[in-house]
Order: structure tokens, then C-alpha cells, then sequence
């Protein structure tokens, strides 16, 4: 299917996926650093950000929504490409290596790692948040000043000064209108972490994680046979915390596996 995305930079291919009510412009702080040696793809999930919904009847869930972006990177001609996810995509990017549908995987923060009750207070604090973007002049007023900023989403970055009032408030359209954010929602409830990865994969998770914390990197690792890297000063949604180093993360991730990248 036509997913919106933006595409820039020149090289091996490098699609980038978003976390659940958030859209693709949460990559702009890393877009152009990561465009020096890809070509870079940063995608909207569908039914988020600009993307149109799933066919009708299509529930939303980790599956259909991997599909969804394996047949929309088909459709520009590209075959295996690298991939990074953050939140859900991240989650979505570890089940794409479990099928060796991609090169590498780098997940940052990634879903399913959870307990039950880790998911309940996950579940309970996107459901706060969706409901007061929905809140009358809300988003407005908290993207005015730095302590709003901070109070609106703290849970999810670490350095919410950095985000511009422009992106705070972008950010709230994406979580007010996605109308997959529900039922996606509801369908990580019973996700479990994918098959074992056919594919180099990377797991970072940033030590100031206030949505997913950080104790479940450690689970991330043992599924991964691997240590999970630590973003330092890093919230769940790290790109605007620190892009420098998430995007030496992703760069290095995306050369274990060595050798030429068809295109």
C-alpha cells in the first residue's frame, strides 16, 4: 500500500518506523545524519501520521502492520533493506529480522518486552496522553513553554526542551488523529517477543525510559542473545534527545552485517 514518508540521502537503504501515536517527523532530528551513508526512508504506519488506514476488515496489529511496510518498501523497488524502529516499530523491526525479511534490525526502546503489569501502566499512560491531546487548546498550551513542554511529555523524552514548539505540537495531531492508535493498542495486550532473529539485530534503550523502563532491556538482550546498548540521557523516544549518538547507534548497526547492499 501508499504509505506518506520522506526520503532523502544516497546509499544502502534504511527504512525507519515510529512508535504507536506518533508519526515519521519524530526522525527529523537524525534524518539528515543518518542520510550521509543511506538512503534513508522514514515512514508513517498506516492509519498514523499521514498514512491512509488499513483496508477495511484489516484489525491492526504487529503483524499486519509489518506487512503493511514490507509491501510499501516492495513497491519503491527495494528488497531487504536496513532497518530502525522505535516503541512499536522497534518491536515491528525485531520481527522483520525474525524473518530475514531485512539486512540488520536496530530497535530502540522496543514493545513486547514487557510484564503484564508494565503493559497495564504503558496501556493506562498512551490512553492519558491520547485523551488530553483531544482536550480543547491542551497541546496549545502545553507546547508554550519549556515547563509545559516538560509536564506533556516527560514520560517520553528526557530533554523535552529541545522539541520545538512546531514539533510538540505536530506530535499531538499525530496521537489525536491516528486511527489505528486503539486497536494496535489493545493488540499488544497479547504480543509476545518475536521468533529469535535471522538477522544481525540491535537493542538500545535509553537509561531514562520513564514509558518502558529501562529493566526491560534486559529481557530485550537475553531474547537477543546480545547486551542491550544504554542511550545515555536518553527518554522512550530518543531522537531529539541526543541525535548524534542514536544515530552512531543506528549506523553502526546497520554495518554488522558487512558486505555489498543490494538495491
Amino acid at each position: 500500500m501508499e504509505l506518506a514518508h520522506d526520503r532523502r540521502g544516497s546509499g544502502p537503504p534504511l527504512v525507519l518506523l515510529h512508535g504507536i501515536g506518533h508519526h515519521r517527523h519524530g526522525w527529523l532530528p537524525v534524518l539528515d545524519l543518518l542520510a550521509e551513508r543511506h538512503d534513508v526512508i522514514a515512514v508513517d504506519l498506516p492509519g498514523f501520521g499521514e498514512s491512509p488506514p488499513l483496508p477495511y476488515g484489516t484489525p491492526y496489529n504487529v503483524e499486519t502492520l509489518g506487512r503493511a511496510v514490507r509491501e510499501f518498501w516492495t513497491g519503491l523497488g527495494l528488497s531487504r533493506p536496513h532497518v530502525a524502529g522505535n516503541s512499536l516499530g522497534g518491536y515491528i523491526a525485531l520481527d522483520l529480522a525474525s524473518s530475514a525479511d531485512v539486512r540488520t534490525a536496530v530497535a530502540l526502546s522496543p514493545a513486547g518486552f514487557w510484564s503484564r503489569l508494565e503493559y497495564a501502566y504503558a496501556r493506562a499512560v498512551l490512553r492519558l496522553l491520547r485523551l488530553a491531546v483531544r482536550a480543547d487548546g491542551l497541546p496549545t498550551l502545553a507546547a508554550g513553554t519549556d515547563e509545559g513542554k516538560a509536564l506533556a511529555l516527560g514520560l517520553f523524552v528526557a530533554r523535552p526542551e529541545r522539541l520545538s514548539r512546531e514539533a510538540v505540537l505536530a506530535a499531538a495531531v499525530a496521537m489525536r488523529e491516528c486511527v489505528g492508535f486503539e486497536e494496535t493498542l489493545d493488540s499488544l495486550a497479547w504480543v509476545a517477543p518475536p521468533a529469535p532473529p535471522q538477522v544481525p539485530v540491535t537493542i538500545a534503550w535509553g537509561d531514562r525510559d520513564r514509558l518502558l523502563p529501562r529493566r526491560q532491556a534486559v529481557r530485550a538482550a537475553r531474547w537477543a542473545g546480545q547486551r542491550a546498548l544504554l542511550l545515555r540521557g536518553c527518554g522512550h523516544v530518543p531522537m531529539s534527545d541526543d541525535p548524534e549518538l542514536v544515530a552512531r547507534v543506528i549506523l553502526e548497526g546497520s554495518v554488522r552485517e558487512g558486505g555489498e547492499d543490494p538495491r
